[in-house]
């Protein structure tokens, strides 16, 4: 369907891609993924429009490739007043209502061979996106999509990850050739994640989503694209199997290079002398020597470079804290109640202590982002915040917390550094390099917005983080770096996320919106109702099992026991044949 042969694509600031190639098969599920930044979104943007761009090698499209697509962007439009059914059917509506309006005209009309023809091409436009059948197939993905009840509900009235899971239904009803996603899972509660992921693979079609998305990544696709500094590699195959071949992969690589290591350690001896034995004598022999010693180390340096899709930058992030004894009270919700249209939440309590670690979880439009921001203002009688707390907020709504008019530069001398050098040093961490460092924030790939929210927030000092969908469009080795940088830190946490592997790996516990209040339940708790609902039995213990062998070859390769983990590898193989 698709095949690309030596892509080469560069912005003014940035090389993206150089000689890529890939193919993308009928009936293909294709998960793409790299780091933020990398290029995924440009690279579809060519897809659908290659005459837009001006790039190197060749892109081959079969002919007449129809193309359905759902954008990362898209927002709910509060004044459309239509139902669910009127939305998703709007392209078979519109077709039914041009021939019955063709068959009105050929009752009066004398000549109506044109109108015939007329007739015929939009019956075939009608029967090539199915719709004789289209009345069942909404009813059936609806359902399919625990929204069977939504169908004459007003699009206006739905929360933004129903809206999003109606997008999706929308587009692949009308029988598209290849169906691309970018990042459809943003923002998605669990429940809505877990409709996605029942109709992508309910789907018979060819799939190029972009996601960062675990949960869908291990459930939903049997080929894996891969950008990352500039290369791209693919894998037929599931995620998993594809990160247990990146993991050979590096095993493999760092033995080579602690062993070239080694050897550039004892040839640099071997070079030293000879240059301070050719410092005394001026033999030709010598100096041959020497420069056939230097040639190998050469050679040496040269082959410890990493391969692209193992050296990633993984960034590192470090929220400093402005400590709080502990069991210290730093916030307080009375009797916290707040409504719209309708009561969202009435008659809260909780209380959190200094070194609680949250997660606020419940359906996608109970209140949760309005009590997280409503805790950030301070203003609200109902919330009261120990006053020696400092607070750092991230907002889902970027444009929030970063004024995308400004330079990365901008952004962070108005947030107190004082020379380029200081903030060049400081972002290099977070993955952003200095030629990127003018770039307009809003020209930024969500990711990389959020990347630099996470960095403005580790600038400074706090005691409570209130994070809203932290891992929202970060790539899956940043959720990671995010993970441990939790972990790490000494502060409260009060964090919304749909995430549940982030969640079971940084919570204390959760505060669960149930019947518009909140209720704390205990991670065993919460890890028991996500797994019994959506996993089999076991699932949960072998992925607990997993994670420990992963860890176990990490701490053996940070200390170059490359046959422990050898070993433990093959023992990661036998879980991953079970999962």
């Amino acid at each position: 369907m698709i095949k690309v042969d030596n892509l080469s694509y560069s912005f003014p600031q940035k090389d993206l891609y150089n000689k890529i190639s890939f193919t993308l098969e009928d009936g293909q599920h294709c998960a793409f993924i790299g780091t933020s930044g990398s290029g995924k979104s440009t690279l579809i943007e060519i897809i659908m429009d290659p005459e837009k761009y001006m790039f190197d090698g060749t892109l081959e499209i079969t002919p007449n490739c129809r193309i359905g697509y759902v954008s990362q962007f898209s927002q709910l439009d509060k004044t459309n007043e239509i139902t669910v059914f009127e939305y998703i059917g709007e392209e078979f509506i519109k077709l039914q209502n041009e021939m019955a309006s063709i068959c009105t005209e050929m009752e009066t009309a004398s000549e109506i061979d044109a109108l015939l023809q007329k007739y015929q091409q939009a019956l075939d436009a009608f029967s090539a996106i199915g719709g004789d059948d289209f009345e069942s197939n909404i009813n059936k993905q609806l359902n399919l999509a625990n929204l069977n009840k939504q169908e004459e509900l007003m699009v206006s009235k739905l929360s933004g990850g129903e809206f999003k899971l109606i997008q999706v239904i929308k587009e692949m009803l009308t029988r598209p050739d290849l169906m691309i996603m970018d990042e459809p899972d943003v923002f998605l509660d669990f429940e809505n994640l877990n409709s996605l992921k029942n109709l992508i693979n309910s789907h018979k079609g060819t799939m190029l989503i972009i996601t960062h998305n675990r949960y869908l990544l291990n459930h939903c696709f049997n080929k894996i694209l891969h950008l990352e500094n500039t290369e791209l590699q693919e894998f037929n195959g599931r995620y998993i199997d594809y990160n247990f071949t990146l993991l050979q992969t590096k095993i493999e690589l760092q033995e080579l290079a602690a062993a070239d290591t080694e050897e550039i350690e004892r040839n640099k001896i071997i070079i030293d002398r000879l240059r301070s034995v050719a410092d005394v004598f001026s033999e030709a022999a010598r100096g041959k020597s020497l420069n056939a010693r230097v040639k190998i180390q050469e050679r040496l340096e040269a082959r410890r470079i990493k391969a692209p899709f193992v050296d990633l930058k993984q960034p590192e992030i470090n929220f400093l804290t402005d400590k709080i004894p502990e069991d210290t009270v730093v916030l307080k919700i009375t009797d916290y109640s707040v409504s719209f249209d309708d009561i969202l939440l009435e008659n809260v309590d909780f209380e959190l202590k200094s070194t609680d670690k949250v997660a606020l979880i419940g359906s996608n439009g109970t209140g949760k982002t309005t009590l997280l921001r409503e805790i950030y203002q301070n203003n609200n009688t109902s919330i009261e915040i120990n006053e020696t707390v400092k607070i750092g907020f991230l907002s889902q709504l970027q444009g929030e917390i970063l004024n995308e008019s400004n330079t990365i530069l901008d952004e962070f001398f108005d947030a107190g550094f004082k020379t380029n050098d200081q903030i060049k040093s400081y972002l290099l961490t977070y993955g952003f390099e200095e030629e990127n460092l003018n770039q307009k924030i809003g020209a930024l790939s969500g990711g990389e917005k959020n990347m630099l929210q996470l960095a403005k927030i580790s600038a400074g000092k706090t005691s409570l983080l209130l994070l809203d969908e932290p891992t929202s469009h970060l790539d899956t080795y940043s959720q990671i770096s995010l993970e441990e940088a939790i972990n790490n830190y000494k502060g409260t946490i009060l964090m919304i996320s749909h995430d549940f592997y982030f969640i079971v790996n940084c919570m204390d516990y959760v505060l669960i919106i149930v019947d518009k209040t909140i209720r704390k339940m205990s991670m065993r708790k919460f890890r028991k109702i996500i797994y019994a609902k959506h996993f089999n039995r076991d699932y949960l213990e072998i992925e607990q099992k997993k994670k420990a062998v992963e860890t176990k070859i990490a701490l053996a390769l940070k200390d170059t026991d490359f046959a422990l983990a050898k070993m433990l590898s093959e023992e990661l193989e036998e879980l991953i044949k079970l999962l």
